[in-house]
This record gives C-alpha cells, structure tokens and sequence, in this order.
C-alpha cells in the first residue's frame, strides 16, 4: 500500500509538473504580447512595480494552497467548497456567520458541562456553506502570518522596555507587515503579544498531537485551559497524520486565581507540514467573521513551529497574540497580566517543557534511584503518577474564574475576601458523594516565589499552616521525581498524628515548577484504596478532593527572567481548598459549615504569613 500511494504520488506530482511547465509556458507568451493599461504600447516586467508583483505570488500561492485545502475539507463536510476570494479590509461587508448552537451534544470536550449559549460558545453548525470557504480562508492566512511571526525579528519584534530578555511586538511595523489581518483592534481591547522558544523532550509528532485532540490537549495545559471543545472537524488531515487537519473549538483560557476573568474564545485550530519538515498549528479567532457586540478576547493567529531534533527532542517556537478587555483583572495581579506572564508565550512553551518531563517519567520503565518508600513496581509508579495527574486537573479546574463557576464573596474579618462556591458530587467514582464547598483566596507575599514553594512543598514545615494535620509530623513514605528541578515531584505523605480519626488517611501531594510559577496540591486519600494504585491497581475509582496553592510571581521577569527576580520580589498566592460538608448531595448547605470553612482558610492564611514574616526575620 505505502508503494502504491508512491506511485500515486509520483504521478501526482509529475501531472502538476506538466501543468505548472504549460503555465509557463502561457506566462512567457503572455508577457511577451503584454500591453501597457495606459497607453496601449508594448510593456515590460519591470514596469510592474516590486510590491504588486510580490503580491499577484503571494496570492496564486495562497489561492492554491485554499483550493487544496478547501478539497480535502468537502470530503468531510459533504459539499464541493468554491474557491473564495482573498481576504481584504472590507471583510464586514460580506455576509455575517449565522452561528447557532445545535449539533454538537456529541462533539468531544473537557471541562465540565457543555459550553452555554454565551457570546462566544457557539458552533459553525448553522453557517451557510459559503461562509465555510472563508473559515478555511483566514486559517491559510493565519498560517502564513504565524510563520512570518516566528521567524522575522527587528524590527516586527523588538526587546522589551523592562530587559532585554523578553520581546515586545511594534505594533506599527506589525500593521504595516500584515495589512489583511483580522481587522482593526475593536474598542476597548487592548494588545498582548509575546514570543518564546524552547527545546522540549518530546518527538515532533507527538507534540503536535497533543495539540489536535482537545482533551489531551486541556489535560496537559489544565493549569491555562480550564474548558475546551471541538465544534466541528473541518478535516482530519491526510496521509494518515494531521497534516492539514482543520477543526473549529472553542476554549476558557485561565490563571489559577479568581481574581482574574477567564478568556474565553472561538476559533478555528490549522494544523500543517512544511516542505522543511516543519509542522505548525495556528489557531485564529472566528470573531472577525461575526461582529459581535459583546468581544471580550480575541485571538490573532496564535501558535506554535515544532521541528524535529534528534534523540527525541523537538524545538518549539510560540507565537501568542491576543486583543483582550481586562479591565476586571484585580488590582493586584495586573503587573502579571500586563507583562503577558499570565496568558503569554512564555507560560505556554514553560507548561509544555515540564509535562514533557512528567510525561517522560510515566512512561520509564525502570523505577528511578531517586525515587525511594513503598513503592516497588513500575506499574504501581505508574498509577500513582495517573493518581496525581487526575488531582492536579480537579484543582485546577476549580479554583479560577469560570464562567460555569458562581462564587460567593465573604468579607474576612481582617484577612483576604474568600471566595466559596458548592458543588454536588453525584455517582462520580472519583469525587465522594454529597456536597462539597469550594473556597479560594488570593494575596500577595513579600518573599520570592521560589521561596514559598520550596517552604509549602516541604513536609518538614507542613504543620507550621496545615491546620488538619493537628500539629503532627508528616512522614514521606513515597517519592517519584518527575522532573529535572528537585521540586517536580509526587510525594506520599503519613501524618502522624494522635487523632484516631485521621489514622487510616494519608496525602497524596504533587509539587511542580516552571519559570512561570508553581503549584503545591495535594488531597487526603485512604489507606486501602491507596494499597490497591501502590500495587498497579486502577486509580480512576480513588476518590480525591484536591486542595493547595498556586504561587505566581507578582510581576514581570527581571534580567535573566528567573521566577527570583521579578516585579517587587514578591509572590501571588492563591489558596485554596475542597471540603465535603455533607455526604448526603440533596442535603441543605448549613452557614456553620460556611462559617467554618471560611475560619480554616483565614487561619491557614494567617499561619503561612506568620511564617514566612519569621523566615525574613531570620
């Protein structure tokens, strides 16, 4: 078959050789009979000017690269898609999309519930098909300016006002470089665009499927995609791989903290092989096709270039450029969100380079000689590895500011507004049954990032804020490290206290990270059930109730942009915590439980302050 599909190939390729030599051949006659649209005498090449020539290619070269792409997508959508003129500034004037929502009750996502009928959550189901041309129109253009984004320099990127170790986009020399764009920035938005490169310990093809299955994709980004779902598969791609796949998703793009608004955003995802072995995948946000009234985010082409290294290794290259309203973005985390921290390039190449590293120590088959305790079976590694996966993303996913969350603000007496919200936990094998109370708080800390992690991480120091531990020792009884920094790592810990109560629970704890922040999560899972994952068991029926911290850093990189030297010096630190209150899920929330909840989260506030106010002392 690989043969055949050569041969059919081979063919293939000579039959546009023959076809482009005729073309030529035409080109040259027609040249030669040229007339001037002026006068009417002979005319010559150069009487073109460089630019209208550099154009009239680009545009037979984009035209046809739409053809081809507009062929393979009438495979999938049912109906033979016209070729569409190119884009220009008067896109408004043409027809708006007719988005509607039905359809897509089957269509894959993560993150919950299904999207609701919000601005920007709806599907391409109902567009008529000659607003599909335009869709596959503007992701080829997106394609072509991603590219160019991640490849020019000075003067379309220049450094940053703030160090030379970061770019900044010139927004007029960008205007000018990509004058068909998406259109004008609307009012009211502001523009974040930013640039990172990085060598990841991944294979090219694996990286790139990464980040065409949505749900492989929100799991190993659950700390920025905090829902996602793919509305409509334009294509799947040819020859078997992604190669010109072509999908319509929408997407909640987040910071773990609820003092930051999400992002939300509907777009078309493009994945394509270059001639030089280059794979690159754009998204581009749909919106430009239909003004909407409400626009709160929106997403010029946006993406990355991976190419293949050897051993294993990829090299990827991250464009991120947004036109955003953050106008509700709490006082203290704007430095973080306007140094493009928060949602920029960095963020993302920085997540990636360390779930590769996780995703690499699942997949050893030898157990490590730095992992050490209980556990002494690569299968029993493994599933605690997934064990703690699961945790990380039920943290994640509950502790920002989603649209499907309602949070309910508490005036603390003294500390940080907290913020609760219930959640009824029904027939979910990896949740306990009945109703469980969400409560977050945000707050700054004077102290270096890496400080509070290392301080939070460390089971020697967990009884100075851990108020459940009651002042008991905690043991690690099983370490895996899963990642270069001593920090990355899933920890088993006992806590020896003299509460009867607590003698059969232990803590299952992950710590990770990244040049853009850290985490410490960690849940209290039972002893039996634990047993059965340390022997291989399937962890998915282990029912967990994440709690933790989020620590970010309070502003931009300084020189060398080590997560020590930025903004004032000081750290954001979310915390958070999942408590079931009742295990009976039709039960009524009492405001003693509330009340109690709130009490613990101040307190443990209180505590780490306290603590960390000692260790600058010293």
């Amino acid at each position: 078959m690989k043969n055949q599909h050569e041969r059919q190939e081979n063919n293939q390729l000579r039959a546009d050789n023959e076809r482009l030599r005729a073309e030529n051949l035409r080109y040259k006659e027609a040249l030669s009979n040229a007339s001037c649209p002026n006068c009417g005498g002979p005319a010559s090449l150069g009487e073109m000017s460089f630019d209208e020539h550099h154009l009239r290619i680009e545009n037979a070269r984009l035209r046809e690269e739409i053809d081809r792409i507009s062929g393979i997508a009438a495979k999938y959508v049912g109906k033979p898609m016209a070729s569409y003129p190119l884009l220009s500034p008067s896109v408004p004037s043409r027809p708006p999309l007719d988005l509607g929502v039905g359809g897509f009750g089957g269509q894959q996502g993560v993150g919950g519930e299904m999207f609701g009928p919000g601005e920007l959550m709806r599907s391409v189901s109902g567009a008529a098909e000659t607003d599909k041309p335009m869709v596959v129109e503007l992701a080829v253009a997106a394609m072509e300016e991603l590219i160019r984004m991640a490849q020019l320099n000075e003067p379309l990127w220049i450094p940053a006002a703030l160090d030379n170790a970061t770019e900044a986009l010139n927004e007029e020399e960008y205007v000018r470089t990509f004058p068909r764009g998406i259109g004008p920035r609307p009012f009211g938005l502001k523009s974040e665009a930013s640039r990172e490169t990085a060598v990841v310990i991944m294979n090219q093809m694996n990286v790139v499927e990464i980040l065409m299955d949505v749900n492989q994709w929100s799991n190993v980004f659950s700390g920025i995609v905090s829902r996602a779902m793919t509305l409509e598969v334009l294509s799947t791609g040819v020859a078997g791989n992604y190669n010109g796949a072509l999908q319509v998703m929408t997407a909640e793009f987040q910071v773990p903290s609820p003092l930051v608004p999400t992002r939300e955003s509907l777009f078309v995802r493009y994945c394509k092989q270059h001639a030089d072995g280059t794979w690159a995948v754009v998204d581009v946000s749909l919106d430009s096709l239909r003004p909407s009234p409400v626009l709160r985010c929106r997403r010029r082409p946006s993406g990355c270039l991976i190419q293949e290294l050897p051993n294993g290794y990829s090299k990827v290259t991250w464009v991120e450029h947004v036109e955003v309203d953050d106008r509700s973005v709490h006082s203290i985390y704007k430095p973080l969100v306007n140094s493009g921290l928060a949602f920029g390039a960095r963020r993302w190449v920085s997540t990636l380079d360390r779930q590769c590293e996780r995703l690499a120590s699942v997949m050893a088959s030898n157990i490590p000689s730095g992992d050490v305790g209980v556990i002494t079976t690569p299968e029993g590694r493994k599933s605690m590895l997934k064990l703690a996966e699961r945790m990380v993303m039920s943290f994640c996913g509950g502790v920002s500011a989603s649209t499907t969350h309602q949070w309910t603000t508490l005036s603390g007496s003294g500390a940080e507004d907290v913020r609760v919200m219930t959640r009824k936990s029904v027939d979910d094998p990896g949740r306990p049954p009945g109703i469980v109370l969400n409560a977050a708080t945000s707050f700054w800390l004077p102290v270096p990032p890496k400080r509070v992690f290392d301080f939070l991480r460390d089971e020697s120091s967990r009884s100075e804020w851990d108020i459940l531990s009651n002042g008991g020792g905690v043991q690690e009884m099983a370490h895996i490290a899963n990642g270069q920094d001593h920090g990355n790592c899933v920890s088993l810990l006992r806590v020896n206290s003299t509460n009867s109560n607590q003698s059969n629970m232990l803590i299952l704890q992950e710590s990770c990270t990244d040049a853009t922040g850290s985490y410490v999560i960690y849940a209290p899972v039972d002893v039996i059930a634990m047993n059965v994952v340390l022997n291989g068991g399937d962890p998915d029926y282990v029912a967990l109730l994440p709690s933790g911290f989020a620590i970010l850093p309070d502003g931009p990189c300084g020189s060398g942009g080590r997560v020590e030297e930025v903004g004032s010096g000081g750290s954001l630190l979310t915390v958070a915590f999942q408590i079931l209150v009742d295990s009976v899920p039709t039960a009524k929330l009492s405001l003693g439980s509330v009340a109690t909840v709130n009490s613990l989260i101040a307190c443990t506030v209180e505590r780490i302050k306290a603590s960390v106010a000692g260790e600058v002392a010293r």
